[in-house]
């Protein structure tokens, strides 16, 4: 009976840890501000977390970070599902203060102007950059445009991070808009290789992905950094033998993420 007893304890006080951890996270979760950006009759929804004693007077860089399809939805919530944790860390905070924009597409959208053929796997990706961005990246570029206007907005460390789709719409942004981004890591994504050229001299990239990954080709992203070779650029790549297509967990571990990322500059 005691060691019944003595079981029932432990599992109650075990459930209670991880209430009492889930609760935490949602807290820290919320330290990213609720924002709407509207454009006429379109709105993005996005979430902002500000830096630590943040200071109006003072400049600070900007982070975007684009969520993969699995995050799209208008709860302006499942966007923090990867990568919030990574910038709600005190010692990231404290090491690299920065203002973090994490917008949602919408779930009729893309963050990329794309044809996917899901019959095959994995999927066959077709980029349209010649046409018009889709609505939900219009609103990202108009949402950083009026950022970068912002006076405590750095636009000397303007940065894009992205997952999956958003590796994609990582490699659309610094198409369209060559002349915003200091740097860019596009994650398990891919792009159009003759584009490379508008970006390739003057924005350093880290491109990763994983081996494994059967969702989307880890040649996609072989391929665009082949390209930048090939266009004077320098890229960083990394190619995770061990990873499927959750390739973003290992890269939100490496140590040198941010490092790397914040030694750039315009």
């Amino acid at each position: 009976m005691k060691h019944q007893y003595l079981i029932l304890v432990i599992a109650i006080m075990s459930f209670s840890s991880c209430v009492l951890k889930a609760q935490q996270s949602q807290a820290s979760k919320d330290l990213f501000t609720y924002e709407q950006h509207i454009v006429e009759q379109d709105t993005l929804n996005y979430r902002m977390l500000l830096p630590k004693n943040f200071d109006a007077s003072k400049t600070y860089p900007l982070i975007l970070m684009l969520h993969g399809a699995g995050e799209r939805g208008r709860d302006n919530k499942r966007q923090l599902a990867h990568g919030s944790n990574l910038f709600l860390n005190e010692t990231t905070r404290d090491s690299f203060p920065a203002i973090v924009i994490f917008p949602q597409c919408p779930r009729n959208d893309f963050w990329s102007k794309i044809e996917a053929d899901r019959t095959t796997k994995p999927t066959t990706f077709n980029y349209k950059y010649k046409e018009e961005p889709t609505t939900a990246m219009s609103l990202v570029m108009d949402l950083i445009d009026e950022m970068t206007a912002k006076p405590f907005t750095n636009t000397n460390q303007i940065y894009v991070m992205g997952l999956s789709m958003g590796g994609m719409g990582t490699f659309e942004i610094i198409y369209r808009k060559p002349n915003t981004f200091a740097a860019a890591i596009p994650i398990c994504g891919g792009g159009n290789p003759e584009s490379v050229t508008a970006y390739a001299k003057t924005i350093p990239l880290w491109i990763i992905h994983g081996a494994k990954d059967d969702v989307v080709d880890p040649k996609l992203s072989l391929n665009m950094a082949s390209a930048l070779i090939s266009a004077g650029g320098f890229p960083k790549l990394t190619l995770y033998d061990f990873a499927n297509h959750n390739s973003w967990d290992p890269a939100f571990a490496e140590p040198d993420l941010l490092k790397w990322l914040f030694s750039n500059s315009k």
